[in-house]
């Protein structure tokens, strides 16, 4: 068994679709980055990269690589999975906290989980996603960006 952490943080901005977890959501504002700039998906990437021993997301996407401008998450994680496979490894469990102030993401947390399972070809019972606020404290409080934990299991 291995065990992988990731974290990731992209500022707010005018113009840009908010998408977590592979959901677009309904926002004023949306995350800056050179792919979807989705946190969510981009802290999971990393722990589970993290576990394997195989580096970050920005080792094997880099965003000086015009394939990956405006690029779903979803692809990339998908891809993390597959080198994963491709190493012998198979995921146990992820857990990860999506960290924002605004907005309100429980409604969306459902369709988050099945996108994760689904591009990681694993049951929706081996991922699990929470949210929460910093009560107003922070750049996340401020509502100046959005972040998120993971952590991955694997064997």
């Amino acid at each position: 068994m291995r065990i992988g952490n990731g974290y990731d943080v992209h500022r707010l901005q005018q113009g840009r679709l908010l998408v977590l977890g592979g959901v677009e959501i309904e926002y004023p504002l949306g995350l800056q980055g050179h792919s979807d700039a989705d946190v969510l998906l981009h802290a999971i990437c990393d722990a589970l990269l993290g576990a394997a021993g195989m580096g970050d997301i920005g080792r094997h996407f880099p965003d000086s690589d015009e394939r990956y401008r405006d690029i779903s998450s979803l692809y990339l994680l998908e891809e993390v999975g597959h080198k994963l496979n491709q190493a012998g490894f198979t995921v146990i469990n992820i857990d990860s906290t999506i960290i924002a102030q605004k907005p309100r993401l429980a409604p969306y947390i459902e369709t988050m989980v099945q996108n994760i399972a689904r591009v990681l070809h694993i049951e929706k019972g081996q991922v699990n996603v929470k949210a929460t606020t910093t009560e107003g404290l922070g750049f996340e409080g401020r509502e100046e960006g959005i972040s998120a934990l993971a952590v991955a299991l694997i064997e």
